[in-house]
């Protein structure tokens, strides 16, 4: 499938919506209907469809994996013991004690 699709006013596609359909179903044609010259809607089978679904929905996912994927950067050596420890408290201790 892909290729370029129909275009078809929308008067025209009103008039014709049936036939249409069938282009899209059973010729395996995408349908651009028009508006002023300027695309409105696209007829595209269910099938088409699915897959448009499943494609962006598997790039969504890759593109949170690669983003999970980049984590925090490692600490400079050292960095954890230093900081650790400074922020570490005092034991108060009492007057007198």
């Amino acid at each position: 499938m892909g290729g370029m699709a129909y275009e078809i006013p929308v008067t025209q596609a009103r008039a014709e919506l049936a036939e249409l359909i069938n282009r899209v179903v059973y010729g395996g044609e995408r349908v651009v209907v028009t508006r002023h010259g300027k695309p409105l809607v696209a007829l595209v089978s269910a099938a088409d469809l699915e897959r448009l679904e499943n494609d962006e929905a598997a790039a969504e996912e890759r593109a949170i994996s690669s983003v999970s994927s980049i984590g925090s950067p490692p600490s400079a050596p050292g960095e954890r013991q230093r900081f650790g420890i400074a922020a570490e408290h005092p034991r108060h201790r009492e007057p007198g004690s």
